[in-house]
């Protein structure tokens, strides 16, 4: 009755279809291994144990049924009762563990091989007891709520060699995903949303802010003061171009000597003008250069005109190919920074995170407030999860069930525990001889009365 073939999937009967095979999209079937043989070969000891524990109840009770009808009065009457009554035991017991897993002798009586038949709503009922006893929202924040998660993570994060563990963690998974990432993805990704956030806001306000906040503080003299100094002392090096500049825009039929004059004449103002405008802090120009800002500064956040020309300007500045250049190449500078800082144990990112994470962990370790926000947050994670996916978790459940073979599944089911139901069969011959024979008495004691 007991098949003992150790191959992956039972041999088609003669004549009849073959077994079911899962599909390419099927959960994966049990696999009969060989340690699965070993406990079915210590199953068959069991049986052969219990099969001999009946063949002798039977033999005793032959025997004491022959002595009782050669004429022998007294014992044979108890012995055969209680072997009689073992037998009954032992049979009801063999017919109910063999009608778990299949037929008995091969008929087909009604709910027998109940695993193999019952495979799909066992799994299915399977599923149901996990998702209603397990995966409901009040047993996970029960549980949760028992754990003190929050308190038990900060403790934990809060020792230093805790902490040195979830950063080295940190920067290796950090690491992976920088590897992972392809540059010229996230160049792309990076080079819109820059480009997009900056067509997107309107920068002239901002601008006319800040202009106006820089002139009231005076920011911009010691700017004034640099550009009149380079400006002095190009003008002192290069005399001779300016000069030569003004006679080369003088008319033709003017006399040499007077354009000569004149480029001396200007350049000489021109010297003494940026001359003054650098040793005079009041000099008029620059009074007049401070209006022009704040005339400029109030134009960038109220004139309309002023801020299209500012937005256009803008547009033009951002779409030329030398900026989306420096914005694409932002993104390599940026993952070569992290990546040199992920790898150094020393480095600033490292230590930061570390600090971080073990203040973390005090606050939780210590703070009940932060404590019942964290399991809060916890549990509501987790009840969401449960009530939002538990039919796709039990679903995994009877999916995988229902893609076994029955034969299959029995044949593992039985390997396992088989060895123990055996046990029951020894059980039920022993328990009903001794009820047997207790009945036997019983009826012999009242029928003497």
């Amino acid at each position: 009755m007991n098949r003992t073939s150790t191959t992956d999937e039972p041999a088609a009967p003669a004549g009849g279809p073959a077994p079911r095979r899962p599909g390419p999209s099927a959960p994966a079937a049990f696999s009969y291994t060989p340690a699965d043989e070993e406990k079915r070969r210590g199953v068959r000891r069991m049986k052969a144990t219990a099969t001999g524990l009946l063949l002798l109840v039977a033999l005793i009770y032959v025997l004491a049924t022959w002595a009782r009808n050669s004429g022998i009065t007294g014992w044979p009457g108890y012995v055969a009762a209680a072997a009689e009554a073992g037998m009954v035991g032992a049979l009801a017991d063999w017919f109910a563990v063999t009608a778990l897993f299949r037929r008995p002798l091969g008929l087909p009586i009604p709910h027998t091989a109940i695993i193999p038949t019952k495979k799909d709503q066992l799994g299915a009922s399977l599923g149901d007891f996990v998702g209603e006893n397990f995966l409901s929202t009040g047993v996970v924040r029960t549980r949760l709520g028992a754990l003190a998660v929050g308190r038990r993570v900060g403790a934990w994060l809060a020792e230093p060699a805790h902490a040195d563990r979830v950063t080295a963690e940190l920067s290796t998974a950090l690491r992976g995903a920088l590897t992972v990432l392809r540059d010229r993805d996230v160049q792309a990704v990076v080079g819109e949303a820059v480009t997009r956030r900056a067509e997107a806001a309107e920068i002239a306000p901002g601008l006319g802010k800040t202009l106006q906040k820089v002139v009231s503080d005076g920011a911009h003299h010691r700017a004034v003061d640099l550009v009149c100094a380079r400006a002095h002392d190009w003008l002192e090096t290069h005399s001779g171009f300016v000069m030569d500049a003004v006679q080369g825009g003088a008319p033709g039929w003017t006399p040499r000597f007077v354009d000569k004059k004149v480029g001396e004449r200007v350049y000489k103002e021109l010297l003494r003008f940026v001359t003054e405008m650098r040793d005079m802090p009041g000099h008029p120009a620059r009074g007049a250069l401070d209006r022009f800002l704040s005339d400029f500064a109030a134009d960038l956040q109220g004139d309309t005109d002023t801020r299209a020309r500012v937005e256009r300007l803008k547009s033009e500045l951002v779409a030329r190919p030398e900026v989306q250049d420096i914005i694409a190449s932002a993104w390599s500078s940026v993952r070569a920074m992290i990546l040199s800082a992920a790898e150094d144990e020393r480095s600033e990112l490292r230590r930061r995170a570390r600090a971080s994470l073990i203040r973390l962990g005090t606050r939780l370790a210590t703070d009940a407030r932060l404590q019942a926000k964290a399991d809060g947050w916890l549990e509501d994670a987790a009840a969401y999860v449960v009530s939002t996916y538990r039919t796709e978790i039990t679903s995994l459940i009877t999916d995988t069930v229902a893609g076994w073979d029955a034969d299959q599944t029995s044949r593992k089911i039985e390997a396992h525990i088989g060895r123990d139901l055996q046990f029951i069969r020894i059980n039920g011959t022993v328990v009903g001889a001794l009820a047997g024979l207790l009945i036997y008495t019983l009826s012999h004691a009242l029928g003497g009365a």
